[in-house]
């Protein structure tokens, strides 16, 4: 008897590779698949509704409705109706209002992942498969390497980060669409993929292809590993990061600016940036411009006042130590990474320490 096409077979693979490294519970645990039809997570659902129950999980999908096209709705349904065929159960459609902080790719990213975090709270799962591909990747490097990001946002999208899996992150977006015409399975096509201002967008239709033409077609595959090989320096980082924040920060939440001086310069950004987005600032948000404007409270003080980060969140020098909080206004005039000339630290000097 014949296998399946060699498509479908990659999509099986990755997801059966992907749920026999995560299974660490007994049988009957709960896999969800977020959805939104297109091919890639069309291509998602149908391997893991055939492969999860071969390997003792149940398997639901999550359909995220951002209402930001017309007839939302009803792409929605069609992609909720297409898992439950696929033999998905629970299927929930869960419809999500998009605020507008870091604009609106990240606002949509942000509404999108707290939908999936209460669904799977709700549900009891603690394993939700995400559909990006190889070229997608390719694409994040990109669009780390405009905003001048450091290694972290370099390393790309993590095969695993909490309870989000990416089983394709090796496969290219031509075999989740060859996989779904091979199931018979009528993915929905976003049309702002193909046009509209967003600068993913531009990138895929428009920078991605003149890099192929100039450079050869190996170019998204190099983009990719170089993903993967910055996301083990990004480890070591985030590593010495977290002992030197563990080791001195105060009760109260604050980091002596003496320490931040002293540490390797790639460790104290590692920690800034850390503690930028430990307190509420989108890391697709968050830019080299903004940490290297923290990391002047700490090194280059001369007595400027608080910075306005995405999120919005606030840093700023007071007394010694720099503190990083959420902060309601701090999307003012001066704009996000900018400063307000009001000291917060009477004891000061041009090297950068109190």
């Amino acid at each position: 008897m014949p296998g399946p096409p060699p498509a479908v077979a990659a999509t099986r693979t990755a997801v059966r590779d992907t749920l026999r490294d995560a299974s660490r519970h007994p049988d009957g645990r709960l896999v969800l698949v977020a959805c939104s039809g297109g091919p890639d997570s069309l291509a998602l659902a149908a391997a893991t509704g055939f492969v999860a129950p071969r390997l003792g999980w149940r398997a639901g999908a999550v359909v995220v409705d951002h209402g930001l096209q017309d007839g939302s709705a009803q792409v929605a349904a069609r992609a909720a109706d297409q898992c439950r065929g696929l033999g998905l159960d629970p299927v929930l459609v869960r419809q999500v209002a998009v605020g507008t902080d870091g604009g609106p790719e990240a606002a949509a990213r942000t509404a999108r992942y707290a939908a999936l975090d209460a669904a799977a709270a709700a549900l009891g799962a603690d394993t939700v498969l995400l559909g990006h591909t190889l070229d997608d990747q390719a694409e994040q490097v990109l669009l780390a390497l405009a905003r001048g990001s450091g290694v972290r946002s370099l390393a790309g999208m993590p095969a695993r980060r909490g309870l989000y899996l990416r089983p394709f992150l090796n496969l290219r977006r031509a075999t989740t669409a060859a996989a779904c015409a091979a199931a018979d399975l009528t993915p929905w096509h976003d049309p702002t993929n193909a046009s509209g201002p967003g600068r993913r967008t531009r990138v895929r239709t428009e920078v991605m292809p003149l890099l192929v033409d100039v450079l050869g077609p190996g170019v998204e595959l190099a983009l990719a590993r170089t993903a993967d090989q910055l996301r083990d320096v990004a480890e070591v980082l985030d590593g010495a990061a977290t002992a030197l924040l563990a080791e001195v920060r105060t009760d109260d939440g604050a980091v002596p600016v003496e320490a931040l001086a002293q540490a390797p310069a790639a460790v104290r950004r590692a920690a800034l940036r850390a503690m930028v987005v430990a307190a509420g600032s989108p890391t697709g948000s968050l830019g080299a411009r903004h940490v290297a404007a923290v990391e002047a409270l700490v090194v280059d003080w001369h007595g400027q006042g608080p910075v306005h980060l995405p999120g919005p969140v606030l840093a700023r020098r007071d007394c010694g130590r720099l503190r990083v909080e959420p902060s309601a206004t701090s999307a003012g005039p001066t704009g996000p990474g900018r400063t307000r000339p009001a000291p917060t630290d009477s004891r000061r000097n041009s090297s950068g320490r109190s």
